[in-house]
């Protein structure tokens, strides 16, 4: 049985040594989309064109302004004269966030009565527009601590000021609550569940395909043989392909690698079984590979949307998040970011480890009886 396993091995490597383009598109997609995830999927926003209608045009006026520009999150690109030609910036595009400063900024700021400050943002992205408006209340918040009016009367004696909140924040895992330590992790599970679903689906249809499956099939091999020998390559290729895109994301993105080599293997030795179940599946489903790159397009897509790589689970409808019960993705981008970013072990993550267990082996066991079904 061993040594038949092991010749359907060397055949898959033989014909990937064949294809001069296979471990170009093995490693190049990968890759690039790891590159082009971590540097384009984030939530900062940088750089925001903002018009300024200053209708105080005050000392303390134009030093808010300059802290809106100091920061590097807004730039100025019009100073309308006008509420009209204001709403002329935003209805253009011209400007994505207005600021408007009426008249009597200075005083009321000054004497405590309140100062009048309107903020106008496009909404057409709303995300945009949420970021932009968080940016917005901390400038103001910074500026307003380091300007703020002496107390009542100076000196000794005089009325003390209102007793205020001080907020501490303190963010654990990730003091600098940079995004991309968020990100990267969820597109290496994103990147090998692709990968891997992609292979087992096409190369068996392939066989299918060429004819080559019933020429094998009347062979010694038989077929839980043949299903070894044909999955057990993509597992070591996907194994592979985590080990490439962790180590890329951990160098080109400064991502920290807390936990244990150990943990994260056997995460991915789960995730990646479960994927060649997924795969082996769809490759039952389909006579051409069409057929397989349509299933692996309506899969795939969906899992990716229902794995919290970038929407959180919590907030999606009920019925959706029962569905992401049966989503490996979505246990393994748990398990990623647990072993980069906290080091916590089984002892944490045993949930997670447990229902990828579950969800591997009912897939290969379903996959294999209806790749049998499909073959009689």
């Amino acid at each position: 049985m061993f040594d038949r396993i092991l010749a359907m091995l060397a055949k898959e490597f033989i014909e990937l040594k064949r294809d001069r383009w296979a471990m170009v598109r093995l490693i190049a997609p990968l890759v690039i989309q790891l590159v082009i995830y971590g540097y384009a999927a984030t939530f900062t926003v940088n750089h925001v064109s903002t018009a300024v209608l200053d209708l105080d045009n005050s000392q303390v006026s134009r030093a808010l302004i300059s802290h809106f520009v100091a920061t590097g999150r807004f730039d100025i690109v019009d100073y309308p004269s006008s509420q009209a030609q204001f709403n002329r910036d935003i209805n253009t595009g011209t400007a994505v966030a207005g600021i408007i400063i009426h008249a009597g900024f200075a005083k009321g700021f000054a004497n405590g009565a309140g100062a009048p400050l309107e903020v106008a943002v496009d909404g057409t992205n709303s995300n945009t527009a949420l970021i932009a408006l968080g940016y917005v209340s901390q400038i103001v918040g910074v500026f307003e601590q380091e300007r703020a009016p002496p107390a009542v009367g100076g000196g000794i004696g005089a009325a003390p000021r209102a007793v205020n909140i001080s907020l501490q924040a303190r963010p654990w895992f990730n003091e600098g609550l940079d995004d991309r330590w968020f990100f990267i992790p969820g597109v290496i599970g994103t990147l090998a569940m692709m990968q891997v679903i992609s292979l087992t689906a096409f190369a068996v249809v392939r066989e299918r395909e060429m004819g080559t499956l019933e020429q094998i099939m009347v062979s010694p091999i038989g077929r839980v043989e043949f299903i070894l020998g044909k999955t057990v390559p993509f597992f070591l290729i996907g194994f592979g392909d985590v080990a490439l895109v962790t180590g890329l994301g951990a160098l080109l993105f400064h991502i920290p690698f807390i936990g244990g080599p150990l943990v994260l293997m056997l995460g991915s030795t789960l995730f990646l079984l479960a994927a060649i179940g997924f795969g082996l599946l769809l490759s039952t489903q389909s006579r051409t590979q069409q057929q397989a790159f349509a299933l692996n397009f309506f899969i795939v897509n969906p899992f990716f949307i229902l794995s919290g790589f970038a929407f959180p689970i919590a907030a999606m409808p009920v019925a959706l998040q029962w569905f992401t019960l049966i989503n490996p993705l979505r246990y393994y981008i748990v398990i990623l970011r647990a072993v980069f970013l906290k080091g916590v072990g089984v002892a944490v993550l045993w949930p997670d480890f447990l229902a990828l267990f579950m969800l591997s082996a009912i897939m290969l066991v379903v996959s294999v009886l209806r790749f049998q079904k499909s073959l009689d």
